[in-house]
């Protein structure tokens, strides 16, 4: 797991933090976002508006963004 700002990159199945907002990796290409789960396909990037973040997967890694 890294973090830089508002920056955070997970493997599964790990979870982590951005400020207060929770984002988990549970598995190999499942994803939650203070608890909204989404599939997510490598390459794929997906952008949870409620709180602005923008999740995307590159392989095994997952790097979530605060917008």
């Amino acid at each position: 797991m890294t973090s830089v700002d508002n920056t955070i990159t997970l493997t599964p199945p790990h979870n982590g933090k951005l400020g207060i907002l929770h984002c988990d990796v549970t598995r190999d290409g499942f994803i939650a976002v203070v608890g909204e789960q989404r599939d997510i396909a490598d390459g794929e990037s997906i952008t949870f508006d409620k709180v602005g973040i923008t999740a995307t997967r590159k392989d095994n890694e997952y790097t979530f963004v605060k917008n």
